[in-house]
Parts: structure tokens; C-alpha cells; sequence
């Protein structure tokens, strides 16, 4: 166990389930962002990129089913010291000559219980993502026939020019009639377009029911899964971990017991083992350690393409120059508080701005608008080129 949430009692609190929930997510993107990177130095890395979904399913069920063989929860479940346990409890009797009144309680796993639990957890999700891929290029095809006028459409949605060039799927034609199997994909396609909004409302709603009521306390399954397959995830205590521990080694040494053939035959199977077994069991570590890595890679490299596509910063450029007072100007006072016009305290500061001199704002109205020139510079202005100033020095 890596991490430990607060909460009291063998009951998860809703943020440890909720976390142990999205942490599949989580790594599938940090995963797929870094076959990503990888493959642009090496491109045959693009071809597992092509098959994603397979991919991290056969990773994911290897994981979910080493996980629930040894510590009956998932991979993410037992990251947080979570086990899962049946609804009910069978009964053991402790030794065949015991009393009647001498039960054991049986709280460990099927192997039923731990096959539908890697379907649930890894099966049904692929489904899902199947079907959200099929249904996305149905919705961009269909997205594409309605905006391209020009393109042909077939049944399925898939557009086409008019040479006849696919751009989704490779269409048979027949003397004009399509194919059996390409109706069929059709159909199907359409079928899943029309059908998967739905299935995806309903999976989702069921999900937040079953949160919220798990939230308030008012069930004790977090999700419609655990419901179907009569399971309860909770808390294990120092003694389950202990005895998964001594679980694990047992199972290892039937296994190295079971080896079977020549002595070398025997001795590479047990250093392959080995190797399977030592990869297993810092699985958990070091999937968690790539995901932040990688998230902690993805930041820096998107801050070094920030710095390097950033536009250089110059430094601003000079003021202009004063402006020169004309000789045959009005001279300026000595104060620089008082108007040159009327040589009073400024009252209704207004600027210039051909030039940039302050004066009360009825003299330089008066001015301009009679001689449309700066009194002190003269150069030409309009009294649209007087701006009013609200501090004045």
C-alpha cells in the first residue's frame, strides 16, 4: 500500500474510491503520451499506437488479474490498501471433526467472482471504447456529408469524392451495388450511431446514481458493477496484507514446485518466472513513477515550447524629442504650474497633444480654434487634438 487516505472504519471514503476509479484513465494517457514521444525517434512504435485500445487492454488484464489473484482488489484498489469481498460471506467448517459451533468465515474471492471481475474491469471497457471510436467516425462522417456538398456519401456516412476515392472505409462495388459485407459494416456503423448515445447516457447515469447515493452513505457499492457481481470494497487491515504476503509465496513456490522436464529446461523456466514475478510485483511502482514522470516530462517540454515560441521582448523605444519652442512662439513661464496663456494657475488642465504643453482649457480652446496652431510651438492643430487631463502636477 503506497498511499493512505483519511477515514475511519473498513469503509472506503467516497475521494479513495473516486481516485482508485480514475487511475486506469490517468495512466492510459500518460502511456499513450509516452509511445507517443518515443515514437518519434522510433517509428515502428506507431504501429502499438495504432492498436491502443488492444494494447493497454492485454496490459490491464495482466495487471487485474495478478492483482486479484494475490490481493483480491483490482490494480488500483489494492495501490490503496482496498480489498474486494463478497456480500456473502460463505461459511467453512475449521477441520471435519470440529463442533457444530466452530464455523469459519470464507471472506476471499471465487475464482468466478475474479473472472467477472476482470471483465467488468477490462473487458466492458474495451467494448466501451470500441464502440466511442466506431461512433465518432460515424458522427465525423456524417459531419462532413452535411458540410461538403461536393462528396458523395455512402450508406454508412463515409465520404467519398466523385472519382470514387474513400476516405473512411474501401468500398466494393459491383456494377453499382455494394457489397453484402460493406452493407453489413453499414449497418452496423449506423446501428452504433444511433444506439451508443444512449448506452453512454445510461452507463453514466447509473454511475453518478450509485456515487452519490455511495456518497450519502445510503449504499455500499460504489459502482452499478459491484452491485451486479455482489462485491463490497473495503479497507484491509495488517493482518489481510500479511497474509497476502505468505499467499504470494505460497502460490510461487507450487508453481517453481510444478516445473517439470530436463534440469536446464527446469532452470530457464525458473529464471523466467522469476523475471515475471519481480516485474509484477513492482508493477505498481513503476507504472505510477512513469505516470509522473511523464506528466512532470509533458510540463517541461511544453514550457520550453512556450519560452521558444514566445516573441523576443525588446526593450521600448526612446522617448521622442522635447519639442522646441518656435521663436516667434509665447514664451514660457518660469512656473510650470501656471497657464502660458493667461499666466493664472492652470484651471481644467487640458494638454496639447501636437505638442505637449498644458494649458487651461478655455485659453487653448480660444487659442486654436482662432489661429489652429500650438501658441507655443506653432504647429498646426485642432481642437480635437486637445485632450483634458484629470492630475495635473
Amino acid at each position: 500500500m503506497l498511499f493512505q487516505v483519511g477515514g475511519q472504519g473498513a469503509r472506503p471514503t467516497f475521494f479513495e474510491m473516486s481516485a482508485a476509479q480514475q487511475l486506469p484513465a490517468s495512466l492510459r494517457a500518460a502511456l499513450s503520451y509516452s509511445l507517443g514521444v518515443f515514437a518519434l525517434r522510433r517509428p515502428f512504435l506507431h504501429k502499438v499506437l495504432d492498436y491502443e485500445d488492444e494494447f493497454f487492454a492485454f496490459l490491464m488484464s495482466v495487471l487485474e488479474s495478478h492483482s486479484l489473484r494475490t490481493t483480491d482488489g483490482s490494480f488500483s484498489e489494492s495501490l490503496y490498501g482496498l480489498r474486494r469481498r463478497p456480500v456473502k460471506v460463505s461459511v467453512n467448517r475449521s477441520s471435519p471433526g470440529a463442533k457444530s459451533n466452530d464455523k469459519a468465515y470464507d471472506s476471499a474471492l471465487r475464482k468466478r467472482q475474479k473472472t467477472l471481475s476482470v471483465i467488468f474491469l477490462v473487458v466492458l471497457p474495451y467494448f466501451k471504447s470500441k464502440l466511442q471510436s466506431i461512433y465518432n467516425k460515424e458522427r465525423e462522417a456524417r459531419l462532413q456529408a452535411s458540410l461538403w456538398d461536393q462528396g458523395e456519401v455512402d450508406e454508412a456516412g463515409f465520404v467519398s469524392d466523385q472519382q470514387g476515392a474513400t476516405s473512411q472505409a474501401h468500398i466494393e462495388t459491383t456494377n453499382g451495388e455494394v457489397s453484402h459485407l460493406t452493407r453489413l459494416k453499414t449497418n452496423f456503423a449506423a446501428l452504433i450511431g444511433v444506439c451508443y448515445p444512449w448506452i453512454h447516457a445510461t452507463n453514466e447515469g447509473l454511475s453518478f446514481a450509485y456515487q452519490l447515493l455511495y456518497l450519502l452513505d445510503a449504499t455500499a457499492f460504489y459502482s452499478p458493477g459491484l452491485h451486479v457481481l455482489g462485491l463490497h470494497v473495503c479497507r484491509a487491515t495488517g493482518q489481510e496484507l500479511m497474509d497476502s504476503s505468505s499467499r504470494i509465496s505460497r502460490i510461487r513456490s507450487r508453481e517453481l514446485e510444478r516445473l517439470r522436464g530436463p534440469p536446464w529446461l527446469k532452470t530457464m523456466q525458473r529464471v523466467l518466472l522469476n523475471c515475471m514475478y519481480t516485474t509484477l510485483d513492482y508493477a505498481q511502482t513503476g507504472l505510477i513513477a512513469a505516470v509522473f514522470f511523464f506528466k512532470m516530462m509533458e510540463w517541461w517540454y511544453q514550457s520550453a515550447e512556450e519560452r521558444m515560441s514566445a516573441p523576443a521582448v525588446y526593450p521600448p523605444p526612446p522617448p521622442p524629442p522635447l519639442p522646441k519652442v518656435a521663436t516667434d512662439g509665447l514664451p514660457l513661464p518660469p512656473d510650470r504650474t501656471l497657464c502660458p496663456l493667461c499666466c493664472q494657475k492652470r484651471n481644467n488642465p487640458s494638454v496639447l497633444s501636437v505638442s505637449g504643453f498644458v494649458f487651461c482649457y478655455s485659453c487653448i480652446f480660444k487659442s486654436v480654434s482662432q489661429h489652429k496652431r500650438c501658441p507655443v510651438t506653432l504647429v498646426p492643430a485642432t481642437v480635437e487634438q486637445i485632450r483634458r487631463l484629470f492630475h495635473d502636477l
